[in-house]
């Protein structure tokens, strides 16, 4: 059984917390966020109003990072939490400086976040990091550390596996339609082809004009 959320933590002995993003296919957020829960994965932020996220856009418009967390401060009050966007320890020192709740180190590698993680929490210990960009579920232990608080990936909603089926027309009649031996009263049947899917027809007789699908 492969571990995952919290039994993968668990199992590497980390205090840590494994999270999806707020990225997530079109109409089915409720769902997903629903799974990771399900699955022991924290659900991050739901939407764009649940958490301030600076990133590099926010950052240029408005002329520094420093600024920036103002600016987000101004707005969201004391009822919203923000989080900066890093690329480096310098970017990451200046969003702690600036009263920022997280700090994102962006498409760090693995010893880089932990060297950085190490740095900020020696200088702000209740600062929260969280690693992000370019972890999968191949390589996501290896940014388990004391210092790091959130690992984060999208994979989890954004590249998972899709069972891949069809529809098809068939009949309870063994192939012999073709020879007009068919009962009509189990003509128009639909059933599901899959390779991962029992797509065996219904036992009982469809109803005339009916479709029936069998997954």
């Amino acid at each position: 059984t492969t571990l995952f959320g919290s039994d993968l933590a668990t199992a590497a002995m980390w205090n840590g917390e494994v999270a999806g993003t707020r990225k997530t296919t079109p109409g089915f957020r409720l769902v997903e966020k629903y799974a990771m829960l399900v699955g022991g994965i924290s659900a991050h932020r739901y939407d764009l109003s649940s958490l301030i996220m600076l990133k590099d856009n926010h950052i240029w418009s408005a002329g520094n990072i420093t600024q920036a967390v103002k600016d987000a401060r101004e707005v969201g009050g004391f009822s919203l939490k923000i989080e900066v966007e890093c690329r480096s320890l310098e970017e990451a020192r200046e969003a702690a400086q600036a009263g920022t709740d997280i700090v994102m180190l962006d498409n760090f590698p693995a010893q880089g976040v932990h060297a950085t993680a190490q740095v900020l929490k020696s200088e702000f210990p209740t600062l929260t990091v969280e690693a992000s960009g370019g972890i999968t579920e191949d390589n996501v232990t290896q940014f388990f550390g004391p210092c790091v608080d959130v690992v984060s990936l999208g994979p989890l909603t954004q590249a998972f596996r899709v069972v891949d089926f069809s529809l098809k027309i068939t009949s309870d009649c063994g192939g012999v339609e073709a020879s007009g031996n068919c009962n009509n009263n189990n003509k128009g049947q639909v059933s599901v082809g899959t390779s991962e899917i029992s797509a065996s027809p219904p036992s009982a007789p469809a109803t005339p004009g009916r479709r029936i699908f069998a997954f």
